[in-house]
Order: C-alpha cells, then structure tokens, then sequence
C-alpha cells in the first residue's frame, strides 16, 4: 500500500441527528489523510451511511466542523441504484458524474466498464439491468471521474466472486483515499488499513489502525475488558449497598459511615464503563404460512436474457407447500427480472392462483413505500391481531419503537432488510419469492434467517450469491438460468 499523506478529511467534534433530541452522532471526531484504506463497522443504523452523506454534502451537522482539504473530489458508490435514474440510459446515467461532461465520455465509460469487468450498451435503459448488473455501474460512475476520496456502501452486494475479485484488485492499486462499508469481512480484510467504529449506543466514534481482523479482535478484547471491569464495580457497588441497609439502621457513627457508603456508591456508578455493545443478533422467528393442498407455483417456460434480448425457454416446475428452488445464473441473465415477474403474476409461462398470497424480498427494497412509517408498514400486511403484536414482532428484530416512527425512507438498509422479514411474519404468505435476501444484513442475523427459511412450511423461490448461506436451507429443486441458455 502506499504510504499515507496529508489529512484529507477531519471531522471535528460532530454532532448529528434528525432531530437535535435524537442523536446519531455525539462530539465525533476522526481524520482520514491520502491514500488510506478505511472500514467504517458498526451497527446497523449507527450511522455509517450518514457519515457518507455528510461527506459528500448532502447532510449538515449540527454541531462542529467537517474539514475537506481544498480541491477534494469525491465519488461515492451506493448501495442501490436512485430511482431518479431508473429511466435514464447507461450513458446519460454516466453524464450524472460530471458538471460539464467531456467530449470523450464514451472512451471514460469504456475504460471504467472494463475496471469493473461489464460490458453494456451505452442505449440499454438502467432499469432493465440487474441487480449484479445495476452494482457495477454504481461503482464505474463513481470511478470514472477517479475521485481523490472514494465512498464505497456496500461495494459486493449482487457482485458475483469474478466481481468481487476485480473490485479487490481495483482497490488495492487505487492510488487515493477509499473509506469502505460492508459486512463481508473477508473482502474488507484484503485491502483495508484502519478502521473508524461507530456506535450506537454512546454515540461515539473511535478510530483504530490495522488490517480488519485485527481491530476486530482490538474491539472485542476492549469489549470483553470493559465487562470484566463493570462486572467487579457492580460486586463492590452491591456490597456497600448491603452495608449501607445495615448501618443506615444503626445509630451515631454508624450512620456516618452508611452516608460515607453512599459517596462512595455514586463514585462507583460514575467509574463503569459504557460498554460497547457489538452488534445484538435478532430473535428467532418462524414465518407462518397459511395452509395450501393445490400446487402454490406452475412453471412451463421462463424468460432470460441473451444478447440483450428476452427468449423463452421451457422448464417444468411446480411448487407445492415446502418446496424449495433455488435459481442460478450469471449476472444478467435475468433472474431478478424472473422474480419480479413471478411476484407480480406476470411471467407468461408461470401460473399463481389469485388466492396464493406472495411475499416478496426484492433487493433494492423499491417494493417498500418509503415514504411510509416502519409502523404502518407491518401494520397493513398483518390480517389479525393489534398494535402490541406489532411491536411485539418488531422488537424480535431489533426494530424498537423510535425506529418504527420514522419514515422507511430514513432508515438503514440494514433496517429495511430487518423490517422485510418482520412483514413476512405477519403476513403469513404461501409464496417467499427472495431476491439476494443476505443483502445489507449483519453476519451475525444470517444463521438466524436462514434458520427460519429452512423450516418455512410454504414453497419458497431464492436467488442468492451467498453460497455459505444457501447452504443452510435445504433446496430440492434448482433452476440454472446460464445452462437453459446454453441449452438447445
């Protein structure tokens, strides 16, 4: 790696939060100087996208500075693709990068296509491309007009292991500065020299210098320190308690004494450490399916894309209660245009009953009215019960009650994943179609979806690229989208 230059960014005593009574952030203060390679961690709505944000502008803070050395250019890759861009062409979506766009535009998008190993038409409409696809582009317009500071929000969501492979290579030659978030640790590990910890709970920032790994176990040795330190100021606190509800009821001096007890239990109170907490794991759950005797899906011919056109390709598929198909393919071949048009009953060679209630993940979360509370959005999908089975069901995945007040919009991606799942809970679907649905989810929730998808009593459709996770959920029927191509 190359060796570190001039502070490039600081921020200075920043607070920030959406209203001045909630805050994200409390005094947060780090520096980032050139060429370093940094992992934002923490948990999820701790605040690492709004860091991001404040970054590029598109936030204030409330309090204190963000210092940016002067002629700073920033390219930021986001997690989902803006719906404002949906329409546009892939090239008028590069044009977007640029204030005034230079006459070889097309020789830029060609270079920074080839960085990240795509190949599209410049006329092909964004939002045709998949989710693999769709992930590429953010990272090459964020590229093509080579940023000295380089934003990534979760770089390998949709990326395939090819891609994945190229991003690393990408990274580690990139000659600036790159702050990164991402929950997949072995990629982070590769190229990352420090990390900055946010979190949620004392509102702090902390800054670390290391390779991912090694902050990591940082952390939890400060973590497990910490507890060890609270653990014996709590035994000392509750023996002088003891003593003090003993001496308290003696006369003279002992009385002295229970009062000097108290000074000394405030002063023991005031000496525990906020612990930090690491990310909590989500409750078990089980998402209930109504009963259904008659086949849940037919499938006799499938829509795919080669050469950037749609055939049709026969297959013959029924899913019935518990049946489980697992759909395989490159990017592009169309598997999340496959799910979306299942989900909306509009694959002409695929037959849901009307009465089969479908529930469906879609990776970029455009299924969610984001201008909704979290609340309301459990609400509308639950047949019966009331408020209180609401939070009831929230709380299990970590969605507390001042994050169901907020617009889904401001959430975490994280969170948006969390509240998905919460809404199949009480929706009772007969029908799970899931495209990627490990993205922007914590590591440490995994197990515990997959867990639940594996005992799933209703048929259920998934793509995903995580090969750890789909091994946990037993699969007895697969659909490889790359050898219906191949086939004649």
């Amino acid at each position: 790696m190359s060796e570190h230059g001039d502070v490039i960014l600081r921020f200075d005593e920043v607070n920030f939060g959406y209203t001045e009574k909630k805050l994200l952030m409390e005094e947060a203060s780090f520096s980032v100087r050139e060429n370093m390679k940094l992992t934002l961690m923490g948990q999820n709505g701790a605040g690492k996208s709004t860091i991001f944000k404040m970054i590029t502008g598109d936030l204030e803070p409330l309090k204190g500075k963000i210092h940016i050395k002067n002629g700073t250019t920033i390219g930021i890759s986001k997690q989902v693709m803006d719906r404002k861009y949906a329409e546009m062409s892939v090239y008028q979506y590069f044009e977007t990068a640029f204030v005034d766009v230079p006459r070889n535009l097309p020789k830029l998008i060609d270079d920074v296509l080839e960085v990240v190993n795509y190949q599209v038409p410049l006329d092909m409409v964004v939002k045709n491309l998949s989710g693999g696809q769709q992930a590429r582009l953010l990272l090459a317009h964020a590229l093509i007009s080579k940023p000295d500071i380089l934003l990534l929000d979760e770089p390998t969501n949709n990326l395939d292991d090819e891609g994945i492979g190229h991003l690393i290579s990408f990274l580690m030659m990139y000659e600036k500065t790159v702050m990164v978030i991402s929950h997949d640790a072995d990629f982070l590990n590769t190229f990352t020299d420090g990390v900055v910890y946010l979190d949620a709970m004392t509102k702090e920032i902390d800054q670390y210098v290391g390779d991912y790994y090694d902050v990591s176990e940082k952390i939890a040795k400060r973590v497990e320190a910490e507890q060890r330190k609270n653990a014996q100021l709590k035994k000392e606190i509750q023996e002088k308690k003891d003593k003090v509800n003993f001496f308290a009821h003696k006369g003279g001096k002992m009385r002295k004494l229970a009062s000097k007890l108290r000074d000394d239990i405030e002063s023991a109170e005031a000496s525990k450490v906020f612990v930090k907490e690491d990310d909590k794991t989500i409750s078990s759950f089980i998402i209930p399916a109504l009963e259904y005797t008659k086949p849940v899906v037919t499938i006799s011919s499938v829509g795919i894309w080669v050469n950037h056109e749609q055939v049709q390709k026969k297959v013959n598929i029924e899913l019935r209660r518990r049946s489980r198909l697992i759909v395989k393919g490159p990017n592009g071949i169309g598997k999340t245009t496959l799910l979306e048009r299942l989900a909306n009953r509009q694959e002409a060679g695929a037959v849901i009953p009307a009465d089969v209630t479908v529930g469906y993940y879609r990776q970029d979360f455009s299924g969610l009215d984001f201008s909704q509370k979290a609340f309301d959005s459990l609400l509308e999908v639950m047949e019966s019960g009331n408020n209180e089975t609401v939070y009831a069901i929230a709380a299990k995945f970590l969605l507390r009650g001042d994050v169901l007040s907020q617009e889904i919009g401001m959430l975490s991606e994280g969170q948006k994943a969390l509240l998905s799942f919460a809404r199949f809970v009480l929706q009772k679907p007969n029908l799970l179609i899931l495209d990627e649905p490990t993205n922007h989810v914590n590591f440490r929730h995994l197990p515990v979806i997959a867990k639940a998808l594996d005992v799933y009593d209703g048929a259920m459709i998934m793509v995903s690229h995580d090969a750890e996770f789909v091994k946990q959920i037993k699969f007895d029927d697969e659909l490889d989208l790359g050898r219906l191509r191949d086939r004649e």
